[in-house]
């Protein structure tokens, strides 16, 4: 009546959200595309007011641009954009760690400890048959990174790591398609994170992940 939306709508622009951000991660709609409404609605169903709200989300989070009168397009992904977006998820992820660290209990360890489980168990497949596992890993990749600053005590440091995290997807999964991924070193970065924090070495586990972020770029 006051132009409340109702749970049914939010789910639909959560919904249309989440396959534009795969989409968008995955190379499928590319840097710089113009996001057409008709031309999505097409391809995702939904309202044409659901997609907008959809598309408002995404600029939020950095992975779509809005443009003056003329609609929405993908952001773009040079090198420039990576360097930028790894500097700021450095800062924020060490940071995250340390607090968490300070203030983590043994439930925040036990929750680190099944992130990286279930990691690899996908990184044992994903050397198999790297496409068909890219969108699992990197869920997986992103809850091990989560899960590391879960327990920092900042909902916002959270967030924002949240949305760098997400820009830097779409060039950790163009490195995986075009055959640019070290399996190996991603495998011993994470449990060398994992085993500092276990040990509680705050240093270690802060040089650990930042070698992890800066070494490949942000592609992990």
């Amino acid at each position: 009546m006051f132009g409340r939306k109702s749970p049914a709508d939010s789910t639909v622009v959560g919904l249309i959200a989440a396959s534009l951000r795969r989409d968008i991660a995955f190379g499928t709609l590319t840097p710089g595309s113009r996001l057409k409404i008709e031309e999505l609605r097409a391809r995702y169903s939904g309202s044409a007011h659901s997609l907008r709200e959809a598309l408002s989300l995404l600029t939020a989070e950095g992975l779509v641009e809005a443009l003056a009168q003329k609609g929405f397009r993908v952001a773009s992904a040079t090198e420039a954009d990576l360097k930028d977006i790894t500097r700021l998820r450095r800062e924020v992820e060490t940071i995250g760690i340390g607090w968490s660290l300070e203030h983590g209990d043994v439930e925040w360890e036990g929750h680190v400890v099944a992130a990286r489980h279930k990691l690899s168990r996908i990184e044992d497949r994903l050397e198999e048959a790297p496409l068909e596992f890219a969108l699992d890993w990197e869920a997986a990749n992103k809850a091990f990174h989560k899960a590391l600053i879960a327990a920092s005590g900042s909902p916002r440091l959270i967030g924002f790591h949240d949305r760098l995290y997400d820009q830097s997807s779409r060039f950790r999964l163009a490195a995986l398609r075009e055959g640019r991924t070290d399996f190996g070193a991603s495998r011993t970065a994470h449990d060398r994170i994992l085993e500092a924090v276990l040990r509680r070495d705050r240093e270690a586990a802060v040089a650990s992940l930042t070698s992890h972020i800066t070494g490949g770029l942000g592609r992990s």
